[in-house]
């Protein structure tokens, strides 16, 4: 599934009609394809966020909502524990980890998994 975010509505694209073409969206339905089992059990979609500037795939983890955020340019992936509440720092993101881009799309859906379960994100 497909969710859009602009201008603070949240939208869900079907069936991909009205779904962003760009690079980065192709690259996060890439990478989706090959996540495991697991991680679609933890409910995986598909965000493109305009509000934050990002596209990435979102896991629905037993912890709050842990997204993978796909890179513009030449930074790197990274994985973020969005926060609900702010803490006592006022952030409302946590970043956990930075994978290259030198991997394949399977290597980052590999990683991106591995790393959520090994450190207990997914049932």
């Amino acid at each position: 599934m497909e969710i859009q975010i602009s201008g603070g509505i949240v939208r869900r694209v079907r069936g991909g009609q009205g779904a962003p073409m760009t690079g980065l969206a192709i690259q996060a339905r890439t990478i989706a394809n090959f996540l495991p089992l697991i991680c679609e059990r933890a409910g995986a979609n598909i965000v493109h966020n305009a509000d934050a500037n990002y596209t990435g795939i979102r896991f629905d983890t037993k912890v709050g909502p842990v997204v993978l955020e796909i890179p513009s340019g030449d930074r790197p992936y990274r994985i973020v524990h969005e926060l609900i509440e702010p803490d006592e720092k006022g952030r409302t993101e946590v970043e956990m980890r930075r994978i290259s881009q030198i991997y394949k799309p399977q290597g980052i859906a590999h990683i991106t998994a591995e790393f959520l379960r090994t450190r207990g994100f997914l049932k």
